[in-house]
């Protein structure tokens, strides 16, 4: 699981959904702390936005595994 509080820890999950298309459980679990945060700059609601309307899209698909490696 990614640490939500450090910085880039957003860009991370964003790179790592971008290289694999599969949003995991953990990085779900890291989105919704993230979102939970009241210190997000512009730039990561900006990725949280963009994530998710792929997701909706169906561009990125959801799993419920832990990790992207198999």
């Amino acid at each position: 699981m990614y640490p939500v509080n450090l910085p880039g820890a957003i860009s991370e999950i964003l790179v790592s959904v971008t290289n694999t298309g599969v949003l995991t459980l953990a990085d779900r679990y890291g989105l919704m702390v993230a979102t939970l945060d009241e210190c997000l700059d512009e730039e990561d609601r900006g990725s949280l936005n963009r994530l998710l309307r792929a997701v909706l899209k169906g561009r990125v698909k959801m799993v419920s595994d832990l990790s992207a490696a198999a």
